[in-house]
């Protein structure tokens, strides 16, 4: 009996090498068992606690692998609902205003942009600068407003020559010093109006912001239009 079950292990394990499959399923141990029974000794049948032990044994493989196909429908089926209830969500935020944070910008047809940047302190001199995708420098601009806290401007897409620049892909950067003349850290980020929402396969939820795509981690702010 003991070299009948051990054939049968070694040549399903050779079907399972064949077909790429590293471990034995529930279906390999019930073989196993009937391969046990038929190869049985007449005169040395197999003990009846040993064979109620592997029944108990199968029956919980088979339990265990019904519960691991139970959790992995129902972590998909949490996930499908969660990305559901996303996608009403955001729907009902079209017409918002909100901030994003970051120094991306991304250039589609849209007549300006409005950036925005946060000092810690009161600020003497603040300076903004727009770099391409390629890490050119083409707008410079000597900014008024040095408040603590949240500020703003208005970007009509132009460069230092007055030139419309083309779509794609930009920067910016805030340089500002204190009123000792050091330099500070300063957060960055933009203000956009949520045109519409879409929703993609790669990238999921996203909404569109003045024509261009972002990514609802992208906003930190939700406000009402003004």
């Amino acid at each position: 009996m003991v070299d009948s079950v051990t054939n049968l292990i070694n040549t399903s394990s050779v079907k399972n090498t064949s077909t790429s499959k590293s471990i034995l399923g529930k279906d390999d141990f019930l073989k196993l068992m009937i391969s046990q029974l038929k190869n049985q000794d007449p005169l040395s049948p197999m003990d009846g606690t040993q064979y109620a032990a592997q029944l108990a044994q199968f029956s919980s493989l088979e339990q265990l692998t019904n519960l691991n196909d139970a959790v992995k429908l129902s972590m998909e089926t949490n996930s499908q609902l969660t990305q559901a209830i996303n996608n009403t969500m955001m729907a009902t935020l079209i017409g918002k205003d909100v901030k994003l944070d970051g120094n991306k910008l991304i250039l589609s047809g849209q007549e300006n942009i409005t950036l925005g940047y946060n000092l810690p302190v009161e600020a003497k001199n603040v300076q903004l600068k727009i770099y391409n995708a390629n890490g050119a420098l083409v707008k410079i601009m000597d900014v008024d407003s040095s408040k603590i806290g949240d500020n703003k401007l208005s970007w009509d897409l132009t460069d230092n020559n007055g030139n419309k620049l083309t779509n794609g892909n930009y920067t910016f950067a805030v340089e500002a010093t204190n009123l000792n003349g050091e330099a500070m850290t300063v957060s960055l980020f933009k203000y956009g109006t949520i045109d519409g929402v879409k929703f993609t396969s790669d990238k999921g939820t996203v909404v569109l912001i003045n024509g261009a795509q972002y990514s609802i981690s992208d906003i930190s702010e939700v406000l009402n239009p003004k």
